[in-house]
């Protein structure tokens, strides 16, 4: 089992660096190239439809896990999981949640910098004011002729940096 990174990694002018695997939608299949894309991230985030908790283990064993309840999970280890989860990175709260549609904050108001979510299986970051919206797409089997993806985040102090991936191409 690989030990768990640092969550927040300091640099010599002070700021906070974090980098995050985004990833949604897996359905019971955690490809290698998705595997091979989170090796080096300090936190993995699974917005949903994980449905078979051997991902939630294998996903567990690369780096932390922050991992939300989707339409779709019903064992018993994903029916567990909380349907929102926010994570303070020291710099920006980042809230999760599988359905955006679900929504039950208003982001600004309560401080939210990036809203990661799922279930649309269609990729996507687009700035609402002064909050990211991020769905880093579907990593599990193909749906709806869509391309099979997920996301790096890149939080360096106030920046943040989203890298789509296609896992198709990987």
């Amino acid at each position: 089992m690989k030990k768990p990174q640092n969550q927040i990694i300091e640099v010599l002018r002070g700021d906070v660096i974090v980098l995050f695997g985004v990833i949604s939608d897996t359905h019971g299949l955690l490809r290698k190239e998705v595997l091979h894309a989170l090796r080096d991230v300090d936190m993995i985030i699974h917005a949903g439809d994980i449905e078979d908790a051997d991902v939630l283990s294998e996903l567990e064993e690369i780096a932390p896990l922050i991992a939300v309840r989707g339409n779709c999970d019903r064992g018993e280890r994903v029916n567990q999981l909380p349907l929102t989860n926010i994570y303070d990175t020291g710099t920006k709260l980042l809230y999760i949640i599988h359905d955006l549609a679900k929504l039950d904050i208003v982001p600004e108001t309560a401080g939210i910098s990036i809203v990661v979510f799922g279930h649309s299986h269609v990729a996507k970051s687009e700035m609402k004011g002064n909050v990211l919206y991020l769905n880093p797409g579907s990593a599990g089997p193909r749906r709806f002729n869509l391309p099979i993806s997920m996301a790096l985040v890149r939080i360096e102090g106030e920046d943040i940096a989203v890298q789509f991936i296609d896992v198709d191409s990987t």
